[in-house]
């Protein structure tokens, strides 16, 4: 081989040894997509091709909606099932991105006559674009830290916990392609800042563009990336390569996500976005100190400098006494209500507890991120530390990106999504950190040893030998002259950058291990990917596979399937008139309009506060007036959802102090004191009468007592406080197999012509005798 290698050209082994190293990375590259896409088919493998969770079926119906109508009906399309009376504005009030790429990908399939359903699209969108993610961090890690580094991270986001649980296949979520969307934009970023290519910057504000149609957590890009520009201009570091990456970005991306319809002019009216205005003002005055700079002499540059910093300031004095004005004439400041509570943990609580109320938006604990990104959050301090050695432009982003998804995700759980790729980059970059300097040490330490091997021998074989041959003696000592000048001669030609390279050497020493402590470290690192790869495979198969529409529970006889959803909503379709109207909480609103194809008065979107507290105050009041309320908004049906029997803990019953809450924040006279005993929410023989009487209570525990005969419910542990009792305004018309999903219908309002016939009945038969009285004729 060596004599092969010899014999070639100079360059051709290298450029061999890249080819190679290009097409051994492009196969990793695709085992990983297939790894990725792969581990998200365990909720179809262990259970069928179903859309998952709450939301992604309002995205699944409008996404039907869209391939059926066209585009231009879909941007006109009034929603007339959801929000009654109100109705919804489809187009102007949804991030459409997801639902036109599902879109174009199912018209794509089916122009080249491949004919899957739109469900199927749906459900294998989120596991495609996990591919293009896994691809899109090792292009960001590679810009930063290498190939090396790039395939590691690239490995570590296809398996993580946190980005499994929003792409398993039927996870119909903006999420699905904004994690892709998010990590792009900021590979094209880093992409530009290290080349300073105009075409580059252009795609850039293309991807921000494509983020901000999907999801809304764009706003943190145009919030990092400033913030980022920001530090490097005060570490003086500002460069006009910077310039470019950040001026288009501004400029461009800001039009674009202007046309997005539920952005608008939001995208320069809101408070999350005047940060980037800010910058993109000083980056201007920064770059014109330096092109002053370069073109004045040094007085003339300080008294330009002068003018140019005061105009400056007087421009941002502007622009900031306009940005003050504007967030002073908004109630918020400007922000909306999951930026506040982002800002302020206490705010979603104390003001508004729509947002508090949704699981996901509550902090995470401790567990949850041993959970989600597990033996990553060792790992990321040592990728940390990796990336001031050397600090670049692109290392100081991944740290930037690094600390404020920490804080995020420790204000927020479902914004674990978000540090999941950043934690995956530094991993990967202290992974391949690791692996070169024990597999460095290791090769150096089998070489040095295989070096004094064979210094040994010729050692051995140049021993010193008679002195017959001491005739020789003055032909060596001419020979060992002329090479003694010979070498004189070569070290006065050496190069003067030979030093540099001893000091090459020099570190490469300094960061040698003994043999032995790097073969452990390399086995410790092995088995550490190891144990995470057996997490993320179980975390895929146990805990993030089953969808929330079918639940299983496994016992010592079997495993039990719990389909009494799809079996409620079925009930809905084949049951109830069209024109219905279903009442329940908002969290089923989605579910019921795209499976039952009824109108709900609420639904998941939240958009106004009034009109779900008008159905938490009925779920609060007692059943006349309850169904006073549910008979002036058209209701015929009321749906509950109730796991006091199988121990199905996400029921209504468990989320209906806040339903109290958000109730009592639109109408004083429902108090959440008045549910509770001494501070606790009870349901037993100790629960308040408030709460006994309420219409939530009635219509979980009706004929609950005829299950076991005690009331015994078993997600609170307790028996019932009011066991028997009958209902006057409501009759039950369907109840689940395993009691999860309860229906009830409004009895009609009582014919009162027909009451006061019966009174003069009854007056006539005990008073005057029917002869003498007389007889009305229209009766």
């Amino acid at each position: 081989m060596a004599a092969v290698e010899s014999s070639l050209p100079p360059g051709t082994s290298s450029a061999m040894r890249n080819a190679f190293g290009t097409v051994l990375s492009a196969l990793i590259l695709l085992l990983i997509g297939v790894l990725a896409f792969s581990i998200r088919l365990f909720s179809v493998i262990k259970y069928e091709s179903v859309i998952h969770e709450f939301d992604p079926y309002f995205n699944y119906r409008v996404t039907q909606f869209l391939s059926k109508s066209g585009i231009y009906e879909f941007w006109n399309w009034f929603d007339d099932r959801t929000w009654y009376p109100l109705g919804r504005v489809i187009g102007g009030t949804v991030y459409p991105g997801l639902t036109l790429t599902a879109g174009t990908i199912w018209w794509v399939l089916n122009s080249i006559n491949i004919p899957l359903s739109v469900e199927t699209v749906c459900v294998f969108t989120a596991p495609v674009f996990s591919v293009f993610a896994s691809w899109a961090t090792y292009l960001l890690t590679k810009e930063v830290k290498g190939s090396g580094a790039g395939l590691a991270a690239a490995a570590l986001l296809a398996m993580v916990p946190s980005y499994i649980s929003r792409s398993v296949a039927g996870s119909y979520d903006n999420e699905a392609v904004a994690i892709f969307a998010l990590i792009f934009t900021f590979y094209l970023y880093i992409k530009t800042l290290n080349t300073g290519s105009l075409f580059y910057a252009t795609l850039n504000a293309i991807a921000y563009f494509y983020m901000v149609c999907s999801w809304g957590g764009y706003t943190f890009i145009i919030n990092l990336i400033p913030m980022h520009v920001l530090l490097c201009i005060v570490t003086g570091r500002y460069s006009p390569r910077l310039y470019i990456a950040y001026a288009p970005l501004v400029v461009l991306g800001t039009l674009l996500a202007a046309l997005v319809p539920v952005v608008g002019f939001n995208a320069v009216l809101t408070s999350e976005h005047f940060a980037s205005f800010l910058v993109f003002i000083i980056i201007h005055v920064v770059a014109l100190v330096y092109y002053i700079k370069g073109i004045l002499t040094p007085k003339m540059f300080k008294v330009a400098v002068t003018l140019v910093v005061s105009i400056g300031l007087v421009v941002c004095l502007t622009v900031v006494a306009v940005l003050v004005a504007l967030v002073a004439s908004s109630p918020t400041g400007g922000w909306s209500g999951r930026s506040l509570s982002l800002l302020d943990p206490t705010y979603a609580s104390k003001y508004i507890p729509i947002i508090a109320s949704v699981s996901e938006h509550q902090p995470p604990t401790w567990p949850s991120y041993f959970m989600d990104i597990n033996v990553l959050a060792f790992l990321v301090p040592a990728g940390i530390i990796a990336c001031f050695s050397p600090l670049s432009d692109a290392s100081s982003f991944v740290v930037l990106y690094i600390v404020m998804s920490v804080y995020f995700s420790g204000v927020m759980v479902r914004l674990m999504l978000v540090l999941a790729p950043a934690a995956c980059i530094l991993s990967g970059i202290a992974l391949s950190q690791a692996f070169d300097v024990f597999t460095g040490s290791i090769k150096y330490q089998l070489s040095s040893n295989s070096k004094d091997d064979a210094e040994d021998k010729t050692s051995t074989n140049n021993a010193p030998k008679d002195d017959a041959s001491s005739g020789k003696t003055d032909k060596g000592e001419e020979v060992a002259k002329e090479r003694s000048s010979k070498k004189g001669k070569k070290k006065e030609k050496e190069p003067a950058d030979k030093p540099s390279v001893k000091s090459k050497i020099a570190k490469k020493k300094a960061l040698v291990l003994p043999l032995e402590t790097s073969i452990v470290a390399l086995l410790l690192l092995i088995m550490l990917g190891a144990f995470y790869v057996i997490h993320c495979v179980w975390a895929a198969a146990e805990a993030y596979s089953a969808p929330s529409i079918v639940l299983t529970s496994q016992s010592h006889d079997g495993l039990h399937v719990f389909d009494d959803f799809r079996e409620s909503y079925a009930w809905l379709s084949h049951n109830t008139d069209v024109d219905d109207k279903v009442a329940s909480w908002w969290d089923y609103g989605y579910q019921t309009t795209a499976m039952a194809n009824r109108t709900v008065i609420v639904d998941n979107n939240t958009w106004n506060n009034t009109h779900i507290a008008t159905v938490g105050t009925a779920m609060s009041s007692p059943e006349k007036a309850a169904w006073e309320i549910f008979n002036s908004l058209d209701v015929k049906y009321v749906l509950v959802v109730f796991g006091g029997v199988i121990g199905y803990p996400s029921d209504d019953i468990n989320k209906f102090l806040w339903m109290v809450r958000i109730g009592g924040g639109e109408f004083p006279h429902i108090k959440e004191a008045d549910y509770l005993r001494d501070g606790q929410y009870r349901i037993d023989s100790e629960a308040t009468p408030t709460m006994l009487n309420s219409l939530m209570y009635k219509l979980c525990y009706y004929r609950f007592v005829e299950t076991d005969g005690k009331g015994y419910d078993r997600v609170r542990r307790t028996e019932i406080g009011k066991k028997y009792f009958k209902l006057t305004h409501f009759e039950e018309v369907f109840t689940s197999h395993h009691w999860m999903v309860r229906i009830y219908k409004l009895k009609p309002q009582k014919n009162r012509i027909r009451g006061r016939a019966k009174k003069l009945k009854l007056k006539t038969s005990s008073g005057v005798s029917s002869k003498t009285a007389k007889k009305n004729p229209w009766m």
